[in-house]
């Protein structure tokens, strides 16, 4: 005999309000039942991307932005969201002196380093490294792109994937069909 029982769940909720925006909720509690219910997943759809996740966050012609740093520093993102980056960098050598370059996460107070490669060799040699890195800023924030030495090089491509909210930002140009 199915049973239905009542679920009271604020975390389940606010998953449902977040997943479904246009539903704001059901305004009644959550059932559970345990009667064995065959499920059709609709998270994608509902999360607005029919994308999978690696789909998603490619990097294309109209949605990221380039940048590059040396002995410097650049903004790179400064709106609320999530960011995938994808970079190169390269640090020569023939220097005691250490050379640092980076990504930082700064308020304009509070500076946090995310991603940094850091150099201290007098070997003529390229150091080079590569990394891809999600970061999240909130409102107030920007991410930073610095190279302390015109001998640090950093190169990459910046692309939002989702709003302050996580709500999924498809590729520039891509239609659902």
């Amino acid at each position: 005999m199915a049973q239905i029982t009542n679920v009271t769940s604020e975390a389940l909720q606010a998953e449902i309000r977040r997943l479904l925006p246009s539903q704001q909720g059901f305004g009644e509690d959550l059932q559970a039942t345990n009667v064995i219910t065959p499920i059709i997943d609709l998270t994608s759809v509902a999360e607005g991307s029919s994308l999978g996740q690696n789909l998603q966050t490619a990097l294309n012609l109209g949605g990221a932005t380039e940048f590059s740093v040396l002995n410097g520093s650049s903004t790179i993102a400064n709106v609320a969201g999530f960011y995938r980056i994808v970079l190169t960098c390269v640090i020569y050598g023939g220097s005691s002196v250490n050379r640092t370059l980076g990504i930082d996460v700064t308020d304009g107070t509070t500076t946090k380093r995310v991603f940094a490669v850091k150099s201290n060799t007098s070997l003529v040699v390229a150091s080079p490294h590569t990394a891809d890195i999600v970061v999240y800023i909130n409102s107030g924030e920007s991410i930073i792109a610095k190279s302390d030495t015109t001998f640090a090089f950093l190169d990459g491509s910046i692309r939002q994937i989702a709003d302050v909210s996580g709500n999924l930002v498809n590729p520039v140009g891509f239609v659902a069909t």
